[in-house]
């Protein structure tokens, strides 16, 4: 069988912000239709790998090809329109707008987004509150809404940063089910994680970042055999 087509490749990639050298020469590859996770402790730079990608970090140098395209020289906001979605840890909910405004707020930067109807089938919960004010969500409401709320936009290379942090397992277990939805779709997911047993059981490969630089990658099929240096790794 066939590779799919490369969504996202990162060769040598270094960022700064302003004067702190955050990344050393980040390589990473993301095929079509792919979930792969980055992981690692805290301040490793997993975060910064997604921004520096976006252009969003005050310096950087290297190769970041979205679907072929060389994006180095673009504004974060002509990325996006290549169809990069990115949900930053923080959610950034409007407290003073209801769930379904909120939906709404996002611009459609290219043909291919799911419509409302399709949004509140993979997200119930959002359906029964879409009245609701964003101050009244629940927290694990809330991480689905900001993960929803980039499905509109026609996004098809999603940034997904610690989305299941501070949740309870069985809103964690309905994040899990989505992402596997969404790949079943053809979305290609980019999962920054610290909690190691969602990642892996979501992921067709990961990379382990340590200082700003990969010091490991890893494809499904050897994730369980290589747990225990994984956890290792990542102080577990």
């Amino acid at each position: 069988m066939t590779s799919s087509p490369l969504a996202l490749e990162v060769k040598h990639l270094q960022a700064w912000y302003g004067e702190s050298h955050v990344l050393h020469g980040i390589d990473i590859e993301v095929r079509q239709g792919e979930c792969v996770s980055l992981l690692g402790r805290n301040g490793a730079g997993r975060t910064s790998t997604l921004r520096a990608i976006l252009g969003l970090t005050s310096q950087r140098s290297g190769e970041v090809r979205i679907h072929g395209r060389d994006v180095m020289s673009l504004p974060t906001h002509q990325i996006a329109r290549l169809g990069v979605g990115y949900c930053p840890e923080e959610r950034a909910i409007y407290a003073s707008l209801s769930c379904e405004e909120n939906l709404l707020l996002p611009p459609v930067l290219k043909p291919g987004g799911m419509s409302l109807d399709e949004i509140y089938d993979l997200f119930p919960n959002l359906k029964e509150r879409r009245k609701s004010q964003g101050t009244r969500l629940s927290g694990g409401e809330q991480q689905m809404l900001a993960m929803a709320r980039i499905l509109r936009t026609g996004a098809d290379i999603l940034f997904l940063d610690e989305i299941s942090e501070g949740l309870a397992p069985v809103i964690v277990e309905k994040l899990g089910q989505v992402i596997e939805a969404l790949k079943q779709r053809g979305y290609t997911i980019v999962l920054v994680e610290q909690n190691f047993e969602f990642a892996a059981d979501l992921a067709d490969r990961l990379y382990v970042i340590e200082h700003g630089e990969v010091v490991s990658h890893l494809p499904a099929a050897e994730i369980a055999s290589q747990q225990a240096a994984l956890k290792e790794l990542l102080g577990i």
